[in-house]
């Protein structure tokens, strides 16, 4: 199990067209990830559990992944919010 901080940067936050983009891409993965904004902890594959965290820009989240491309959905979804969600 690793995780990540990560700051949002995009002007929205992870609202509708990007927490679509953000919940694909976690579900290309097959590790178990999650993310976590303060005591809250939400499956990152889950619409619902990512819009009831009410990111917005400039908050700093913690994405965790576990299993075997841990490494690799943790890149892949930190360089997805660091491009804005453009990429």
């Amino acid at each position: 199990m690793i995780s990540r901080n990560v700051t949002i940067q995009n002007s929205v936050g992870l609202h509708a067209r990007p927490a679509t983009f953000f919940i694909q891409k976690a579900n290309s993965y097959n590790s178990s990830i999650w993310v976590e904004k303060e005591d809250r902890r939400v499956n990152a594959k889950s619409l619902l559990g990512v819009l009831s965290l009410g990111i917005v820009k400039g908050m700093t989240i913690t994405l965790i992944a576990d299993g075997a491309d841990e490494e690799e959905a943790l890149a892949g979804l930190t360089d997805l919010i660091e491009s804005g969600f453009n990429g």
